[in-house]
């Protein structure tokens, strides 16, 4: 039988023991040296562009040539302000956000309650499969699926056609419904996830107490998934909050990312000053979910 060569340690001198050594006396060192490279990463990719777009929000632009100057001002905010196009369009956005928002957990809660706390294991591995799915296909591929389907001849005119109806898909209501189909995943694998992690004991102290179905749903079910739903929340509400594509594809009105895309050529300071908008309203919707204690661990 032929023997497994075996690996042998470095010697007691080498440097690679008296490095090993080091990190193993020194774990705040060692952690240091794990975390670098992607702290290192999130600082430069993430914070250093944040950076670059609240500087090029403080810069001018030509009004003949349309170049940008590097002089410091204020009026592309003060003009986002004064507008009432751009602050009509933010509240148009934060409108569709919160609809799709709310859609979405209306939708997700009883699809992830049944997949945690009903299904067997091998239906609940094929919902959790069915839910990611979507996920896997191309978002250009979603999108322009989505505007067949709305479109005059597609198949929600072709359904209602006998009836002697239209629905005018290509509409701020066609998008809605193509947000909420969009960020659905995004909404269920939390809830799941967060009611997975209820245990069940609880669920059998409130019926020993008397709870009936409805109270055990409303004093213990839903607050213990809150953050869950919180946690979706965000990905759902920011993600509306940023997408230009399919707004252009499926309705002519504007929102923040289709603004933003199209001034970007003529008035960059302009459009990275609107683009902070959807910026510090995600931030204010995370502070005041923080206020309600959403981020609080079971």
């Amino acid at each position: 039988m032929t023997s497994v060569p075996v690996a042998e340690p470095p010697p007691p001198g080498s440097p690679g023991r008296r490095l090993s050594t080091f990190f193993f006396r020194h774990p705040r060192v060692r952690l240091g040296v794990l975390l670098a490279l992607p702290l290192a990463w999130l600082v430069i990719v993430y914070f250093g562009s944040l950076f670059v777009l609240l500087l090029s929000s403080l810069w001018d632009t030509d009004p003949f040539t349309s170049d940008v100057v590097h002089d410091f001002t204020l009026d592309n905010f003060r003009r986002i302000l004064e507008t009432p196009v751009f602050r009509n369009v933010a509240w148009r956005t934060i409108q569709m956000a919160a609809m799709v928002t709310l859609a979405d957990a209306v939708l997700a809660f009883p699809i992830a309650y049944y997949m945690a706390r009903v299904a067997s294991a091998r239906t609940r591995d094929l919902l959790v499969i069915a839910v990611l799915m979507p996920l896997w296909a191309n978002y250009l591929v979603k999108a322009y699926a989505w505007r067949t389907i709305l479109s005059d001849g597609g198949v929600i005119n072709w359904a209602l056609d006998p009836l002697g109806l239209h629905f005018d898909g290509l509409s701020t209501v066609g998008l809605w419904l193509v947000f909420t189909y969009l960020w659905l995943p995004f909404m269920i694998l939390p809830i799941y996830a967060g009611l997975e992690r209820i245990p069940s004991s609880l669920l059998e102290a409130s019926a020993d107490l008397g709870g009936r179905s409805l109270t055990t749903f409303t004093r213990v079910i839903l607050p213990l998934a809150f953050p869950a739903v919180v946690a979706g929340s965000i990905f759902t509400f920011s993600l509306t909050m940023g997408d230009y594509i399919a707004p252009g594809l499926i309705t002519s009105e504007q929102f923040i990312g289709t603004v933003i895309y199209n001034i970007r050529g003529e008035a960059l300071p302009t459009a990275a000053a609107y683009s902070l908008v959807p910026i510090v309203v995600v931030i204010a919707y995370l502070l005041v979910a923080r206020k309600l204690r959403a981020f609080e661990s079971l």
